[in-house]
């Protein structure tokens, strides 16, 4: 039975999810040095291209033939520009389960395009490669996350009390870590079941097909 994730593309009616390539390069810094992805993550501040590089070349590479996860850029099927990030990790390929986490650009974000890349990576998952669950992790405090968990079909499980680290502003205009609680979420193949349908009232197709 495999033990990796295969280098592969996942197409929704918007959005392509591919392999990091090197002409991310300067779009992956600039989102990574974002308030919200400085505080809600545990990304380097601040993210230089060195950095983007090295984990486009090096960190993302290494995790998906390790087994232990895949990274995936999402882009705009129209304008093919990179619109965010989604990560598996933690993987238990005899339990057949993966963590689950995305970040959005900043200019992206209210578009729907965290939930239509996380649901479709989670069709994929439960349909190509036999995964028989799913986990997310949010931040107590981080709402628009939630939010995210709750529209693909994810069922609160629990809080993992003082579990997480976030940052937070200080006076002189660096960052200091602040502990805060996360909640933890689940999705299981029978979860999904009709949320492409809801998707496709809102006006797009959550999943079409993946090579």
């Amino acid at each position: 039975m495999t033990s990796t994730f295969p280098d592969i593309s996942i197409s929704t009616e918007r959005l392509v999810l591919r392999a990091l390539e090197d002409e991310d390069v300067s779009a992956l810094a600039e989102m990574m040095n974002d308030e919200m992805v400085a505080a809600w993550t545990a990304v380097p501040q601040p993210f230089s291209e060195d950095g983007a590089r090295s984990w486009i070349r090096d960190y993302a590479p290494a995790e998906r033939t390790a087994g232990r996860g895949l990274d995936l850029a999402v882009t705009e099927f129209l304008t093919q520009r990179l619109v965010g990030i989604i990560q598996l990790a933690k993987t238990n390929w005899h339990v057949r389960s993966t963590e689950l986490s995305y970040i959005i650009a900043p200019w992206a974000r209210g578009e729907g395009y965290a939930s239509e890349a996380s649901l479709a990576t989670a069709q994929w998952l439960f349909r190509d490669q036999k995964f028989e669950r799913i986990e997310l992790r949010t931040a107590a405090d981080n709402t628009a996350s939630q939010q995210v968990a709750q529209k693909i079909g994810c069922i609160s499980e629990g809080v993992l009390r003082g579990a997480c680290i976030a940052r937070t502003r200080t006076e002189d205009g660096g960052w200091t870590d602040v502990r805060t609680d996360y909640i933890v979420w689940s999705l299981l193949p029978e979860d999904i079941d009709g949320v492409g349908d809801q998707f496709a009232d809102s006006g797009f197709t959550s999943f079409s097909d993946w090579n």
